[in-house]
């Protein structure tokens, strides 16, 4: 009985030796950061996170907004703004001559081969104009008709009233990217294309402050130059400008050797056009930069292809004369330079994100709103990095779900590929664990791999 009691200790001490032998395999199979990727920050503020609390206006744009607004006294305001919020919202790119061609003469050839299996004499030159006339009726059924905005003073007060807030809340979480990323970073120029109400300059004087020297603002709008002005001065004539040396203009400078530290196009490409417009305008506005070029539009399918266009043409197509040799790079929000795998996905969904903000205090609009946008931003340097040399960081493309041990997240990887990761703090390391508890849909996070247990227990019976 002894000698039984002495083997079942021997073979319990074996079985435990076994165990922690597993275990120290298992850890050892585990890759862990090669650095300390959270650089003394605490989880919640790691790296990676770019993300806004919510965003209020400056207390003096907000006070000039509603000075103008008040006095401004325009007719069922309310229903004004509603309607010009879903105006904007379902806004599309007016469809290409050549597109339109090819339309037409599918349509033209289906109905000529209806037409065509008909018996019986037929007047050739009749049926070629019902045709005709049936072709352009079903074309002016079916074509989004696009129609260019005129800001006259009236409409760019209901625009305020709609956009202001929503516009500087997307504007601001792009540009507090760059600031997280790229402390360094501190601009003295800057060039809004498209400025319309100057949230643009806010937004920037928010991040930087005193920093920027000179900021020049180009609307074809003279009444919405006339009214960012305005709101400038806060909705006072004599009143120094709240924020000093901005530059309103009607025209882009002419020269190309004229560059900008930071130069933005905010909610600017859809109201072009044409995708030949487009891409002039965005070659152009590169031209122009010397740092970072950012670019932001609605969060709607529309909003992220032209945002997609635009990226194609500054990564892949080379200019004739180049007057900066310095190539363009992906800062954000893609991890990578590839085709975007969103476009590739059926049904096509944008590629957008989220910013929490509180809205003008008008009737009807004083709970918090979210505003969904899509941006990109490119830059002159090399990409920066979220964290330490060696870690693969990707991009949160939706919410993060947050369950009992562990962590959905969906991401858009440096590979090109979209992945969903569960997250545990056994199979990823407990810092990336926490770090993902504490992140949010747009932010940045490392993206580690794990082997399977099932791998480990197989390799330990070897």
């Amino acid at each position: 009985m002894a000698s039984w009691s002495y083997g079942a200790c021997s073979l319990c001490q074996r079985l435990a030796a076994v165990k922690m032998m597993i275990r120290t395999v298992s850890a050892a199979a585990q890759p862990k950061p090669k650095a300390d990727f959270l650089k003394g920050e605490p989880h919640r503020k790691h790296p990676g996170v770019t993300n806004l609390k919510t965003v209020r206006l400056p207390e003096e744009l907000q006070v000039a907004a509603q000075s103008i607004i008040h006095k401004a006294q325009v007719p069922q305001l309310p229903e004004r703004v509603q309607k010009l919020t879903n105006f904007l919202w379902s806004r599309k790119r007016a469809v290409e001559d050549l597109t339109l061609r090819q339309k037409a003469v599918s349509l033209e050839k289906e109905l000529w081969e209806k037409a065509m299996q008909k018996i019986g004499d037929f007047d050739e030159q009749l049926l070629e104009d019902r045709i005709r006339k049936k072709v352009l009726s079903e074309l002016r059924r079916t074509t989004y008709r696009w129609t260019p905005l005129k800001y006259e003073e009236e409409l760019g007060v209901v625009y305020m009233a709609a956009r202001l807030a929503g516009g500087y809340a997307a504007v601001r979480r792009a540009l507090n990217e760059i600031k997280k990323r790229d402390p360094s970073f501190a601009p003295h120029s800057l060039l809004d294309f498209g400025s319309g109400l100057g949230t643009v300059a806010w937004a920037s004087h928010s991040c930087w402050g005193d920093s920027l020297k000179e900021m020049v603002c180009v609307d074809s709008s003279a009444p919405m130059n006339v009214l960012a002005e305005r709101l400038l001065k806060g909705d006072n004539e004599r009143a120094k400008p709240h924020i000093r040396n901005v530059y309103f203009r009607q025209f882009l400078p002419v020269s190309p050797k004229v560059q900008f530290d930071l130069v933005v196009a905010a909610f600017t490409l859809s109201e072009l056009p044409s995708g030949v417009d487009r891409e002039e305008a965005v070659v152009t506005l590169w031209r122009k930069t010397n740092s970072y070029l950012v670019l932001v539009e609605n969060g709607t399918k529309e909003g992220h292809q032209m945002l997609m266009e635009a990226r194609e043409s500054l990564l892949k197509k080379q200019e004739k004369v180049l007057h900066d040799p310095r190539p363009a790079s992906m800062f954000a929000p893609c991890p990578h330079e590839m085709v975007c795998p969103k476009l590739a996905q059926e049904p096509i969904t944008p590629c957008n994100f989220q910013q929490r903000y509180h809205p003008l205090p008008l009737p009807g609009k004083h709970e918090c709103q979210t505003e969904k946008f899509s941006y990109l931003i490119l830059s002159r340097t090399e990409p920066a990095k979220a964290g330490a040399e060696g870690l693969d960081w990707g991009r949160l493309i939706a919410p993060v779900l947050r369950r009992t041990r562990h962590v959905h997240c969906h991401m858009c990887r440096s590979d090109g590929q979209l992945q969903h990761m569960v997250v545990t703090a056994r199979k990823h390391s407990r810092d990336v664990y926490r770090c993902a508890r504490n992140s949010d849909w747009g932010d940045q996070l490392p993206v580690i791999e794990h082997v399977k247990e099932e791998e480990i227990d197989s390799n330990s019976e070897r």
